[in-house]
């Protein structure tokens, strides 16, 4: 049973529709004073509304509006019995579900309500689904009570709602992905598509076409027509990861993008507006890109019109113990792996580790620790190799001189303890990447590496 609000002010019209909803087994609200109907309307909450367009004093267009702004879960049903093309297209301009010209037949109407009755409670689950998306992923982003991560979470919640072009910064495994997820869906383009690109994972030959479509026969193997990430992402986010492996040539084209608004597919003439909120990230500085010459400085300007930058977990390791709790509550959800407790020696251990690979080393390693307790206890013993077996690489070393740029310093650090673990693991780049919880395309760049086998 539907809650049915009828706005008329021909009585005979509200009563017949009232007739109606009630042989079919919905609730009317019968209304001929349409002065009343924004207070009614606000106090009944109804599913439908049915309301004329022509009336004195609050007119069908001022219920519309209303509608649209503060119930979006309330379908309207315009009816008149002036219609004109220009009325019916500014109506469902503005969100109206459908349109009906008196006199309309009973068997008309009835059919309409049935549809927009279906197309409100298919309304109600997309936004409880939306809901719950928003809200699992804003509590598995903001894991942490550090000062820096409080920060950025303040941040998200005075940027969320806005169209304002954001760039991530920050190593692998530092969550820069579900960062993006809490701000799609924290924002009202939500019930958009949220569309992800990885450049580093697309050839660069690929990517002109990954991100702006083409048509038939631009290229030899363009053997239909492709829609691009920009397009299949209108109205809503689009992230585009890794954005420092992104070539010159393809920057210049993103640029314009985002100046003009518009794209235009490989090998068409004609431009396609496009309404798109970008969200880029970057593992690495792109300021260093920008000094060295390989990433455009006019493009990293219009990217990092809210920069955000996430610490790697080293540095704020008095969130360990808040993430590892929810880890593991989040791995017995998953696998049924429950850990009643976490001895204070594993802990600790954790707590002193540096985490090359960030939280999600931190999620794997726990992943495999969850898994070998035996009695839901997570004990030393449980924890990874690396976890266990990571010197102190600050003691005796001749090389970390007072004074190195920090930048520098962080970078050789890194580098060195991966080149320990690498020969720990007898050289394979697969073992020791699956073990410092990151890619193997990180793994090479930090290394400074060709991609091949090893």
């Amino acid at each position: 049973m539907a809650r049915i609000l009828i706005i008329d002010d021909e009585a005979e019209m509200v009563e017949i529709i009232s007739k109606l909803c009630l042989t079919r087994g919905h609730q009317p609200f019968p209304l001929s004073a349409p002065e009343s109907a924004l207070e009614v309307l606000r106090k009944i909450l109804p599913q439908l509304v049915i309301v004329d367009v022509n009336m004195e004093k609050v007119g069908g267009f001022d219920i519309l509006r209303e509608c649209s702004e503060n119930f979006p879960l309330t379908v309207v049903v315009m009816i008149t019995a002036h219609a004109s093309v220009e009325t019916a297209v500014e109506a469902m301009k503005l969100g109206a579900y459908d349109y009906l010209t008196k006199p309309f037949k009973l068997e008309e109407l009835e059919l309409c309500i049935q549809r927009a009755l279906s197309y409100q409670a298919a309304l109600r689950e997309s936004s409880y689904v939306k809901r719950e998306l928003r809200e699992r992923y804003h509590f598995e982003n903001l894991v942490g009570t550090s000062a820096r991560m409080q920060d950025i979470y303040n941040l998200i919640g005075k940027i969320a709602d806005t169209d304002i072009t954001v760039l991530i910064q920050g190593e692998s495994g530092t969550g820069k992905q579900l960062l993006v997820k809490a701000l799609h869906y924290s924002s009202s383009r939500q019930h958009y598509p949220l569309v992800s690109v990885n450049c580093s994972a697309i050839p660069e030959s690929l990517l002109d076409s990954e991100l702006f479509g083409h048509i038939k026969g631009a290229f030899a193997t363009a053997i239909t027509d492709k829609v691009g990430s920009f397009e299949e992402a209108n109205h809503g986010t689009l992230f585009i990861d890794e954005i420092d492996s992104m070539p010159l040539q393809l920057q210049t084209r993103l640029l314009k993008t985002l100046q003009d608004r518009h794209i235009r597919k490989i090998g068409d003439s004609n431009l396609i507006p496009i309404n798109v909120r970008v969200v880029a990230a970057s593992d690495e500085p792109l300021r260093v890109k920008v000094r060295n010459g390989s990433f455009r400085e006019d493009l990293y300007y219009r990217l990092a019109i809210v920069p955000i930058e996430i610490p790697p977990l080293r540095e704020r390791l008095e969130d360990v113990p808040l993430l590892v709790n929810y880890f593991i509550q989040k791995i017995a959800t998953q696998t049924g792996n429950e850990i009643k407790k976490v001895e204070t020696k594993a802990m600790d251990r954790l707590k002193r580790y540096t985490w090359p690979g960030n939280v999600r080393e931190l999620e794997s390693a726990l992943e495999r620790a969850c898994a070998l307790s035996e009695d839901g206890i997570l004990r030393l013993v449980d924890l990874p190799p690396q976890v266990l077996q990571e010197p102190n690489v600050l003691e005796g070393s001749a090389e970390w001189q007072m004074g190195q740029n920090l930048e520098e310093f962080v970078r050789n650090l890194e580098r060195r303890y991966i080149e320990m673990t690498l020969k720990f693991n007898q050289g394979s780049r697969e073992k020791t990447a699956s073990m410092l919880g990151i890619s193997i395309a990180t793994l090479y760049r930090k290394l400074d590496l060709k991609h091949h086998k090893s």
